[in-house]
Parts: structure tokens; sequence; C-alpha cells
């Protein structure tokens, strides 16, 4: 019907994807509010803390950066960087979020999963890994 014309048509789509991503305001969401298991990486000797949360990740984040302004011993990444002198960096060099879940059966595995890992490379600021032996396995 337009063949002859300089009207030029074109299809349009009710942009779902985009809907579903943004929020009311229109910002998307930031991957800092989510929770589950985190690292904290030191941006001296590059170890690593890893550890869960059933707040969000930014939250967390604060949380470890008051300990370390404030030389609190509660957070052991904190005693790390004054223990060994070395500077807290920002959240966004420092801060990974390695597994996003709420607080459910696996979180506590997993984290043991992802402690365990950074023990076997020699990369860990967590306390050592305490597994508990299962009781039902004869010796």
């Amino acid at each position: 019907m337009f063949k002859n014309t300089n009207v030029r048509i074109t299809f349009t789509t009710d942009n779902i994807i985009e809907r579903r991503l943004a929020t009311k305001h229109g910002t998307t969401h930031n991957k800092y509010d989510k929770k589950g298991i985190y690292q904290l990486t030191c941006p001296k000797c590059k170890m690593k803390y890893t550890v869960q949360t059933g707040g969000s990740f930014i939250t967390r984040f604060q949380e470890h950066l008051r300990h370390y302004i404030y030389g609190n011993k509660r957070s052991k990444f904190a005693q790390h960087l004054w223990g060994n002198k070395h500077s807290i960096g920002p959240m966004e060099i420092i801060m990974d979020s390695i597994h996003i879940t709420s607080k459910d059966k696996m979180i506590n595995t997993l984290e043991r999963f992802y402690i365990y890992r950074e023990t076997r490379s020699n990369n860990k600021i967590n306390d050592k890994l305490k597994v508990k032996t299962n009781e039902n396995s004869k010796q």
C-alpha cells in the first residue's frame, strides 16, 4: 500500500526485557544489592576472604570498611589489612559476588566449597575450615 510513497514502515515491540531489567525509576538493578556468597580481595597481596551474607553485599562491604577505619577486630578481612599494613580498596575493585542466592540449605556447602578452593591455592584469609566427620561412616 505504501510502496510508491515516502512513508517507511517499521515494526516495533513492547520491549519486555528492558522493562524486566529496569526498576520503576528507570535504573538497572545493582549487583551489590543482591545476597549470597562474596569474596573480598586484598589489593596488596591478593589474598581472598570468602563469606556468605543474608543481607546485601553493599551493606556487608560497608561493615568491613567501618571495621577497617575504626580498627575493630570483628572483621577477619579488616584484621588482615591492619595486621599487614595493607590499605583497603574501593568496593568495585576488591569485592566479587561469586554466588547469588538466598539463605537456603545449600549456602553453607557452597561457602565451604569456595573457601576450600582458596585454601587449595594457599590464598585465603578465612580461619581454618572446620570439617565435620560423617557420623555414619565406619573407620
